[in-house]
């Protein structure tokens, strides 16, 4: 590979786990799509299942005190995904993965949006409701490798702060790429190629993930919550941008769903802001 192609993928692994460190997610959400341009897939996914696997048990050991106070919440939806993610890897020569994500796509990014607007509906049964959605989310995972922005809504719509967030989604996550990385070598994926990707990945990943860490730390509880809507927002428009031009739609008239995403989470941010500028002037006690 030419100097290019491994800075591209270096300074991609920065902006990628910078945004994990600081969200709990996104890292192969946004350094694939990027990273596919340069590099084929059969090389780069085992790369990223590696990554992943760390980044995953990282938000872990950061969090850990949160693991107490998640931890029966995510088994009912971890008992549920390993099933959903089996069904969903062998369904993969049936259903077109393409299919899947217009449908997911399409449903998502409303309701992200509605979120992304401060409006949520908590689940009183959430323990019911987990096993169900748990083996949704592992069929999608399975089909597409789509999980973060369904999980990080749930998580959202159920009020988490940040830490028990970014634990409960790590868990999960964790178990999805370990099943990924036993997945990849069983199939004998992880070659000598894809293991030279990590020398230019790794480091972007250790510099990234602290400083994302840091970047969050003061930000208040619903100011991070908006922040996780409008990310997945924008990651699902995009992906629904991507999707539409595999189906023939033009690429200027698909991406336009991206900027019309763009202007209306950008609208909702600074509304958002505003309203909380506003709230802390009139805290603020009157000078005699």
């Amino acid at each position: 590979m030419s100097l290019e192609v491994l800075f591209v993928l270096g300074m991609t692994s920065l902006g990628a786990a910078t945004v994990n460190g600081a969200l709990g997610y996104g890292y192969s959400s946004i350094s694939v799509p990027i990273a596919l341009l340069v590099v084929a897939g059969r090389v780069l996914n085992p790369a990223i299942v590696i990554v992943e696997v760390f980044i995953n048990l990282y938000a872990l050991v950061i969090n850990w005190r949160a693991i107490p106070r998640v931890i029966g919440r995510v088994v009912p939806l971890a008992i549920g995904l390993v099933p959903g993610v089996i069904v969903g890897a062998l369904l993969l020569g049936v259903i077109a993965s393409g299919d899947v994500k217009l449908a997911v796509y399409a449903v998502l990014l409303p309701l992200i949006l509605l979120q992304a607007s401060g409006r949520r509906w908590p689940i009183r049964n959430e323990q019911r409701a987990a096993v169900p959605l748990g083996a949704g989310v592992g069929l999608l995972y399975g089909l597409t490798t789509i999980s973060g922005p369904p999980l990080a809504m749930f998580w959202n719509n159920q009020g988490l702060e940040k830490s028990d967030f970014k634990v409960a989604l790590a868990v999960v996550r964790s178990i999805e790429s370990l099943c990924a990385l036993a997945a990849s070598a069983y199939l004998g994926l992880l070659t000598r190629e894809s293991a030279g990707l990590l020398t230019w990945i790794a480091p972007g990943v250790l510099i990234g993930l602290p400083i994302g860490h840091a970047l969050v730390s003061r930000i208040g509880v619903e100011t991070f919550r908006r922040v996780c809507m409008s990310f997945d927002a924008y990651l699902v428009a995009f992906g629904l941008s991507r999707t539409l031009t595999a189906f023939d739609v033009s690429p200027l008239l698909a991406f336009q769903l991206l900027v019309v995403t763009a202007i209306i989470v950008g609208r909702l941010l600074v509304g958002y802001s505003r309203a909380a500028a506003e709230k802390s002037v009139d805290r603020t006690p009157a000078l005699v």
